[in-house]
């Protein structure tokens, strides 16, 4: 049987991915099977020395890393240009980022996380990974934001999951996006009726996962 999984990692059989990703009614094609469970052996593996998930099972980061598939159906859906600049603030562990460019591939894809160790983690898997067009950076994003401006380079798109409070993170980004960007945004209510000024809604994308309703909104600039 075909194996995917990292040296001295928990071994994950690409069958046994398959049926957990069918469980989930998570749309993951064949071919991302065999880097997730690198992915998420390589995770489960590191989380034995730090804390980069409170979940314990390669099965319980799994569901963590389910919403990456459905927001790459979003993200298809938006007229993103075709050499698209994300960003990715707060990477983490590479939620969504890593298993998210690992069928969502468009343009440059950069997650930035401040923390030194989470930024060797997520490099340590890019190694391992062929990803393409994907970096990451040990940076605060207020610092990557302002030397990328520096360098005439605006995002087309900047995601958050959890990154900070939408209502704080749009008056962050909104100096940073491209004319036309969008901000999307990992929520667990439908987008608000009212946002702030100078915001309109783009597209909203819902899903259920776990038995939960979950959203992905895309706000842009007016």
């Amino acid at each position: 049987m075909k194996q995917a999984f990292a040296p001295d990692a928990p071994a994950i059989t690409t069958a046994e991915l398959a049926a957990a990703c069918r469980a989930l009614h998570c749309p993951v094609p064949e071919d991302a099977l065999g880097p997730l469970g690198i992915y998420l052996s390589l995770l489960m593996r590191w989380n034995r020395a730090m804390n980069l998930v409170g979940v314990k099972t390669w099965r319980g980061a799994l569901h963590l890393a389910a919403d990456s598939f459905f927001l790459a159906c979003f993200l298809e859906g938006l007229p993103l240009p075709a050499h698209a600049l994300t960003w990715d603030p707060g990477a983490g562990a590479g939620l969504p980022g890593i298993p998210l460019r690992m069928v969502w591939q468009a343009g440059e894809y950069h997650m930035v996380e401040s923390r030194e160790k989470r930024a060797i983690f997520l490099n340590t898997v890019l190694a391992r990974l062929a990803l393409p067009r994907t970096s990451a950076v040990c940076e605060r994003a207020e610092h990557f934001f302002v030397r990328m401006l520096a360098q005439e380079r605006p995002a087309d798109c900047i995601l958050s999951r959890a990154f900070m409070p939408w209502e704080r993170l749009l008056p962050f980004v909104a100096d940073s996006l491209a004319p036309g960007g969008f901000v999307c945004i990992a929520a667990t209510c439908p987008l608000p009726e009212a946002l702030p000024d100078a915001w309109a809604p783009a597209a909203e994308y819902a899903y259920e996962l776990g038995g939960a309703q979950r959203f992905f909104w895309a706000l842009r600039k007016t």
